[in-house]
C-alpha cells in the first residue's frame, strides 16, 4: 500500500491572520525585526548567501497580494530545499479604499514570512518603507502615500495606531540594505557575484555616498534624507554604465538586480550589468537564479518568469 504523502504546511504568512488586532500586528513586526537582525545570513548592513542554492529575485511589490502568494509558492517556502526569496517596496499600492491605504497588512505578512524563514527570506529596505517611518512626503499618482498609510493605521487601530507605527519603524530599521550572493561554481572557481538591492545611488549623488556602507552596520545617520548612505542608495536613479563599472570595482559585483524604477514590460536592462525588475503590476516578473550557474545581465533578461501565466515576456 502506497503511503499517503505528508501535506506541506502552508506558511503562516499565507494563512488567515488577525491583522486588525494591534497585539497580533505589533508582535509580527517585532518578530520580523528580530529575525532580520539575528538571521545567520546577516552581515552588517546586508544579507549574504553563497552557492549552492536557488534565488527568486523580485522587484517592487506595492501590496500585490496575488503576486505575493505566487512568489512564496515559487520559492517553495515550507517545502524541502526552498529558494531564497527577495521582497522589497512592499507598501503603498496604486489602488486605495476611499483614499486610505491598508498595506500595513502586506508588510505584516512579510514580517511573518521573515520570522518563519529567516535564512531564506530577505526583505530589503526600500524608499517607500524608509519614507513612511521618517515621515517624509511622497506624492505618487496624486496621492500623499505616507498620509494615506497613516490613515489606514488610524482607521483600524485608533489610539493604538502610533504603537503599531513604532513597531513598523522597528521592522524597517532592521531591514538589510541589500542581498549579496557569492556564486562559486561547483568546481570551486569563482562565478558571478550578484547584488540585489532596491536601487543604487544616482550619478549626481555619488560624491556624497559612502560606498563602505555595505561592509559595516547601519547608523542613524545613514537614514538621513539626502546625506545618509542608506537614503541615497534606496532613492537612487539615473545611474549609468560608467557608474556601474565603478561599483563593480569597489564592491566586486558582476550583476545588479534592482527595483525602484518603472518597467512597464516587467524588466529593463541597464547596460552593462544591471537588471531592473517590477513585480507589482499585470506584467510583473521574477527572476529565478541557480546560484551555481549565475546569469549575465543579458542572460537574466531571457530567464524571466511572468507572474501572469497568460502573458509572454517581451523586452
Amino acid at each position: 500500500m502506497t503511503p499517503t504523502p505528508t501535506p506541506t504546511p502552508t506558511p503562516k504568512a499565507l494563512q488567515p491572520l488577525s491583522l486588525a488586532d494591534a497585539d497580533v500586528v505589533v508582535a509580527l513586526f517585532r518578530e520580523g525585526a528580530a529575525a532580520c537582525r539575528s538571521a545567520p545570513c546577516r552581515r552588517g548592513s546586508i544579507d549574504l548567501v553563497r552557492a549552492p542554492g536557488r534565488l527568486i529575485a523580485t522587484g517592487d511589490l506595492h501590496d500585490h497580494p496575488l503576486n505575493f502568494k505566487k512568489l512564496v509558492e515559487a520559492a517553495g517556502l515550507g517545502k524541502p530545499d526552498p529558494a531564497h526569496l527577495i521582497l522589497h517596496e512592499i507598501i503603498h499600492p496604486p489602488n486605495l479604499l476611499n483614499g486610505v491605504d491598508y498595506s500595513y497588512r502586506a508588510l505584516a505578512r512579510a514580517a511573518a514570512l521573515k520570522s518563519e524563514f529567516p535564512e531564506h527570506v530577505h526583505i530589503l529596505l526600500g524608499n517607500h518603507e524608509l519614507s513612511q517611518i521618517m515621515g517624509a512626503g511622497i506624492v505618487k499618482d496624486g496621492v500623499r502615500v505616507v498620509e494615506a498609510f497613516n490613515a489606514g493605521l488610524d482607521n483600524v487601530f485608533a489610539e493604538r495606531g502610533p504603537e503599531v507605527l513604532e513597531a513598523i519603524r522597528e521592522f524597517v530599521l532592521a531591514m538589510p540594505l541589500a542581498l549579496r550572493c557569492e556564486c562559486n561554481r561547483p568546481d570551486g572557481s569563482r562565478g558571478v557575484d550578484i547584488l540585489c538591492a532596491h536601487s543604487l545611488p544616482g550619478l549626481a549623488m555619488m560624491q556624497r555616498f559612502d560606498p563602505s556602507v555595505l561592509s559595516r552596520d547601519l547608523t542613524p545617520q545613514d537614514y538621513e534624507p539626502r546625506t545618509g548612505a542608506a537614503h541615497i542608495m534606496v532613492w537612487g536613479r539615473g545611474y549609468d554604465a560608467e557608474q556601474l563599472e565603478d561599483l563593480v570595482e569597489r564592491w566586486g559585483i558582476n550583476l545588479f538586480i534592482l527595483g525602484h524604477e518603472k518597467a512597464p514590460s516587467g524588466a529593463t536592462l541597464v547596460p552593462p550589468n544591471a537588471v531592473v525588475l517590477n513585480t507589482d503590476h499585470e506584467n510583473g516578473v521574477y527572476l529565478p537564479i541557480d546560484l551555481s550557474d549565475p546569469p549575465s545581465a543579458s542572460q537574466a533578461m531571457q530567464r524571466l518568469v511572468r507572474l501572469n501565466d497568460d502573458a509572454v515576456f517581451s523586452s
